[in-house]
């Protein structure tokens, strides 16, 4: 371990190495992103299908506002699971990294005690 590099260098250096992507760059910003619009869009459907449903008495239109609504409850659900993923994914990434570097240093620092022992 030396004692010269700091350990949040030493810990960006390490990362380096393990060629652990970055999670804020590539295409996991923008599945998370499209995640988020479809929630969004989900809220405006199923809104949107309720208004239309209890707006009118034709059978035929208030189907096809289910129809929407039902479409709005998938998309919510599709982009609820994206948004989750991806927004996991980055943190669960990171833990595990900073874990792996954790452990690293007490590992050094039980050898070090046992040299010093010895």
């Amino acid at each position: 371990m030396t004692t010269t590099e700091p350990r949040a260098d030493r810990f960006v250096r390490e990362l380096a190495e393990l060629k652990i992507p970055d999670p804020a760059a590539g295409r996991a910003a923008l599945w998370l992103r499209l995640g988020g619009t479809l929630m969004v869009l989900a809220l405006v459907l199923c809104v949107s299908a309720y208004l239309l449903a209890h707006s009118t008495t034709d059978p035929l239109e208030q189907r096809d506002a289910i129809t929407l609504g039902l479409c709005g409850v998938g998309a919510g659900v599709v982009g609820g699971a994206l948004f989750l993923r991806y927004s996991l994914t980055g943190f669960l990434r990171f833990w595990l990294a900073r874990q792996s570097y954790d452990l690293d240093a007490l590992a050094e620092r039980l050898i070090d005690a046992q040299k010093g022992r010895g």
